[in-house]
């Protein structure tokens, strides 16, 4: 599922902006059904603009049918009538999607110690620090089995100490869901942190939900202002 706002705060209509010959969320979309990973891969959105843009291009897209606050919540509109296991939403803002990123992520589900996963999510190692104090990028903590202690637009952790070589992770805003968790999640109200940092997976940590964490190496570039698409361009190049 790849949620789909066209007003986006920062950069609104950005996924309608054009990357090369496609715009932003067709990019989006052709690269994570070339995966070969998904059964079904949906635009889930609230445009009558997006909606003509994929399934003009033969791709499959679904128009909520109510306002939603995040993007889990307009994919959990969506799968709640679906007989599928593993929800997995990919960013509509990420043209750059790859299979092995995804194929690791869906991987932590396997086996006995997959079956007590309900989320995992994504991130890659950080080591621009202007990106690092940026709190347009998400960062996130971890504990020493790669599950989510806290994500946050500052910091983080602070590097009070200069003896140690600090870690930072940032987010990447790819998550698999099992079905049930997604539903709950939609269930539950905005949690304080989550108001504060406008940050939607720290409803499932403020609900004693861990996410499991796995760590990538390339996902691109997340469009979020107009200097990511100047960024993407020369990367599309």
């Amino acid at each position: 599922m790849i949620p789909a706002r066209y007003a986006a705060t920062r950069f609104p209509a950005k996924l309608m902006q054009i990357l090369g010959s496609k715009t932003v969320i067709l990019h989006t979309y052709d690269n994570t059904v070339a995966t070969g990973l998904f059964d079904e891969v949906y635009v889930v959105t609230d445009s009558d603009l997006i909606f003509q843009e994929i399934t003009h291009h033969g791709g499959k897209a679904l128009m909520s049918t109510k306002n939603h606050e995040s993007g889990s919540d307009r994919i959990a509109e969506a799968v709640a009538a679906m007989q599928v296991d593993i929800v997995v939403n990919v960013q509509g803002d990420e043209p750059f999607v790859k299979r092995d990123p995804l194929e690791k992520l869906l991987r932590v589900f396997e086996g006995e110690a997959g079956k007590k996963i309900q989320v995992a999510s994504l991130m890659q190692v950080m080591t621009n620090q202007s990106l690092i104090d940026d709190p347009n990028y998400v960062k996130v903590a971890v504990d020493k089995n790669m599950f989510s202690l806290m994500f946050s637009r500052s910091v983080i952790p602070y590097p009070r100490s200069k003896e140690n070589t600090t870690v930072y992770y940032e987010h990447i805003g790819v998550y698999a869901f099992r079905k049930q968790a997604l539903l709950n999640f939609t269930n539950w109200e905005m949690t304080p942190l989550e108001k504060a940092e406008k940050i939607e997976c720290l409803r499932y940590l403020e609900n004693g939900i861990p996410l499991k964490m796995v760590v990538t190496h390339y996902m691109g570039i997340e469009i979020d202002t107009p200097e990511d698409l100047e960024r993407a361009e020369k990367l599309f190049e």
